[in-house]
């Protein structure tokens, strides 16, 4: 059973949203490396449809999505749809979304921050290649959802 997630992320930069925005823009071209998304979800709030460029991780022949920066607006509008969709140039991808108990995180954490440590290392205290087990202190302030097709 899900516990409550803390209210906590780390904001962005002023750097940060500008990249954003910049790869917002490549990716609704179909121009970003091939584990780039831009994830559409339905705010739980005003019911407006928000959106923000992800990193997919391909993972124990699964795919994973990681809030890196912690309880951000899209990991709590994540969860309270149940779905989203996963866009790149004109191809829509709308999948269900099952998140992680956090003793299931500390995983598929270390295999996002293996992968992506060069963009995400700064949003975690644990470094890149450290053993599962260093992972499980943050796994109560990382959102992981489980990506799977069908919605």
């Amino acid at each position: 059973m899900l516990t409550a997630m803390p209210d906590t992320f780390q904001k962005e930069s002023t750097l940060d949203r500008f990249f954003n925005r910049l790869m917002g823009r490549a990716l609704r071209l179909g121009f970003a490396p091939a584990y780039m998304r831009l994830l559409e979800v339905r705010g739980r709030k005003s019911g407006r449809t928000f959106t923000t460029p992800v990193n997919i991780l391909d993972f124990n022949g699964r795919r994973w999505l990681v809030a890196a920066r912690g309880e951000t607006a899209w990991a709590r509008n994540a969860r309270a749809a149940g779905h989203i969709v996963l866009r790149r140039g004109s191809r829509a991808e709308s999948l269900m979304v099952r998140e992680l108990a956090d003793a299931d995180k500390p995983e598929v954490i270390k295999a996002f921050l293996d992968r992506f440590a060069s963009q995400v290392q700064r949003f975690f205290d644990v470094p890149a290649g450290s053993p599962v087990d260093a992972f499980r202190a943050t796994a109560s302030r990382t959102p992981v959802f489980e990506l799977i097709a069908g919605a």
